[in-house]
This record gives structure tokens, sequence and C-alpha cells, in this order.
């Protein structure tokens, strides 16, 4: 199942450029949170700070607290591959390993975790593949096709099924659709409506409609920070920001 999150007062920045300023927000578990705003308004950054990929980055740091349900992600101690196995990330353009065939790309994550049994991998890869509606689409072809031999939707659906393996409690998406046609791009909004079944979903989005469509509740970040964060009915109809209401109706952004 899902878990809620929790940020206090977070601060990033990159060398000594903030980008994110004082940011506090309450996620409900098992629901999908759309995060909206212009760019460079520091949205991504947000969903990386969350599994700790923001510290990848040389020169990247940060202030304040981050819990995941009862995981404190940035205490002492916590080991950041943790983390990332408990906090899936799927990105912008889908990166499936070239030269894995479906069924390993999969089950990459599960050996990495000391999964090597054949039953244990055969069936998580199967379930993983049907959580991410491809299971019908290339269970002929298992081991017989690359990932990057599949269509871009079918690489992202791929990328969906490989942070699903490990079971995570909550899936990141870093603008999932943003590379794909308008009938992948409904595959995949479909996919995370179901998903919030049994997973937290946080997905960043420059498409307001699709923030309209998929997400119960929705954050608006402008300069570094979050504006307002609602209801995602409410925030689309009745904001209680101008700016908010600036930026949906298209006055800048």
């Amino acid at each position: 199942m899902g878990v809620g999150i929790e940020v206090k007062d977070l601060n990033a920045w990159f060398g000594k450029a903030q980008v994110l300023k004082e940011i506090n927000i309450k996620v409900g578990a098992n629901a999908v949170t759309a995060v909206i705003g212009p760019s460079g308004c520091g949205k991504s950054t947000f969903i990386r700070c969350l599994n700790r990929m923001h510290e990848t980055i040389p020169e990247a740091r940060l202030s304040g607290t981050v819990h995941v349900g009862e995981m404190d992600v940035y205490k002492p101690g916590i080991i950041a591959a943790d983390v990332r196995r408990r906090i899936g990330m799927v990105f912008q353009k889908p990166n499936p390993f070239p030269t894995m065939s479906i069924y390993d790309n999969v089950s990459a994550g599960l050996r990495l975790n000391g999964y090597h049994k054949k039953p244990e991998l055969d069936q998580a890869v199967e379930s993983s593949l049907r959580m991410a509606a491809l299971w019908d689409e290339v269970k002929d072809v298992l081991k017989k096709k690359s990932g990057s031999s599949l269509s871009g939707g079918q690489q992202q659906r791929l990328c969906i099924a490989r942070a699903l393996a490990v079971q995570p409690e909550l899936l990141l998406m870093d603008e999932p659709c943003s590379a794909l046609d308008p009938i992948s791009t409904g595959k995949i909004e479909e996919l995370i409506f179901q998903l919030k079944a049994q997973y937290t979903v946080v997905i960043v989005t420059h498409n307001m409609q699709q923030a309209a469509r998929v997400a119960d509740h929705t954050g608006f970040f402008l300069m570094g920070k979050l504006i307002e964060y609602d209801k995602t009915e409410k925030l689309f109809t009745t904001p209680s920001d101008k700016r908010t209401e600036d930026y949906i109706t298209g006055r800048f952004g």
C-alpha cells in the first residue's frame, strides 16, 4: 500500500542558487498528486528531493525534513539506495536498459536486491508487466526483444513496470508523458489512475489538463515556492491565490 509524505521547511540549492524555498506540504497515501508550474519553478527538483536524487548532482544540497511513511529520508544513517528502492521514479524520457531483454529490464532491480530464483522472478515480472498494462503486448517476446525495441509508449510502461517490480511505497513520475503521442499518453494516464489503489503517486506535469484528469490534489510551484496546494478541482476552478489563477488561465508560463 502507498504511504503519505510530509515535507517540512524544505530548501534546496545548486551551488549558490536556491531553487526551493521553505516548502511545506502533506501528501495523502494512495492518491495521485500533481505538481504544476512554469519551467524552472522547482517542480522536478522537489520530487528529486523526495528520493534523494537531488544529492547526486555536484554542489547540490538541501535543508529541511522529508518523511515518507515512517521513514525520515534524510536521517543520518539512512542509506540512499534503500530510500530509492522504496521510492520508485519514472523519468521524462523512457530509459530502458538498451541491451537487456524485456524480462531482464523488469527483473534488474530484483536481482540487485538479492532475488535470483527463477519462479520468484517470473512471477514478479509478469505481475509488474500486468500492472503496467504491458503484459499482453510483450508476453510472447519477453526474452527475445530488447527494451529499446519497443515503441516509446511501451518503453515508458516498461520503465513503470521496472519501478513497480521492487514493490515501492511511493512512485514519482517526472513528466512521464511529455515525449509520447496522445494514444500512449492516454494509456499512461489510465495506468496512473489505477495505480493509486496500491501506491501513492506524485506526478510532475506541464500539462494542466493532464493534472485535472489524473490528480486528486495539485500543488502549484512558482519561483521555487509552493504557492498553493489543494484538491485538484478546487485549485483549477476557485484557486485561493491570484498567481495560481493567472497561471492556469494562461496569463503567464
